[in-house]
């Protein structure tokens, strides 16, 4: 990955003053009151009726379909919070997120793997072959790279032969890391809780920073590296 350009921070900085905005916005009308409830209630109550066995077995399963897992961390909170407590409710998305990492990671390294792999040439592309110490690297700059959705990020990893343990290890500090903020963010915006849930932003802001300033650090150090061996080379 070459160093970040001044348009590629700007850009970035672009998508998360967006986010954030999009964010506060939300945490604005739960401080004003407004009745988030009533304009959820019949969705809700389906989602609800179905109980929290279906909706969690959901997040684990259809995210390896493409459905966005921000689906499901938005609404587990507001859904299930009252019944199960809001501790329970975040568990329960955490567990249902490792599921569905582990079972995306099987699917790109055995049952779809040849499938993915015969895609992937008639693109004309091939898995490069990476190093323990690459992989690593490969792993962190997937998860804090903005813009790949969650099923992709989990099957390039899986078809790239990321090690489990590290591929568990790392995925789960930062995809805990969003889903907790957003299942606290979806059950303070709709119960109009304004405080909790400007903090449940200035959670999130701070991981999507955090992961913005990991980016670059393994960018400028994977470009350093580089540079290093060339001269290496030229003496």
């Amino acid at each position: 990955m070459p160093p970040a350009t001044p348009a590629d921070r700007r850009r970035l900085l672009l998508k998360l003053a967006i986010v954030a905005a999009a964010l506060l916005v939300g945490a604005g009308i739960a401080l004003r009151g407004t009745d988030i409830r009533a304009l959820l209630a019949p969705g809700m109550a389906l989602i609800r009726g179905a109980g929290p066995w279906s909706f969690y077995i959901a997040m684990a399963l259809l995210p390896a379909a493409g459905v966005p897992m921000l689906t499901f961390s938005l609404t587990a909170g507001p859904i299930f919070a009252e019944r199960l407590g809001l501790g329970a409710t975040v568990a329960a998305g955490l567990a249902a997120a490792t599921v569905n990492l582990l079972l995306t990671y099987w699917l790109a390294r055995r049952a779809l793997r040849p499938w993915l792999t015969r895609i992937i040439e008639h693109l004309g592309y091939r898995m490069p072959d990476l190093d323990s110490a690459d992989l690593t690297d490969l792993i962190v700059i997937v998860r804090v790279t903005p813009g790949i959705p969650f099923f992709a990020q989990n099957y390039m990893l899986g078809l790239a032969g990321a090690p489990i343990g590290r591929y568990v290890a790392i995925s789960c500090v930062v995809v805990w890391s969003y889903t907790a903020g957003f299942i606290v963010f979806g059950d303070a915006l709709l119960h109009g809780r304004g405080r909790m849930a400007l903090v449940a932003v200035s959670l999130l802001v701070a991981a999507a920073a955090a992961t913005h300033l990991a980016r670059h650090h393994y960018a400028n150090r994977k470009a350093a590296g580089k540079g290093g061996s060339d001269e290496g080379a030229q003496s």
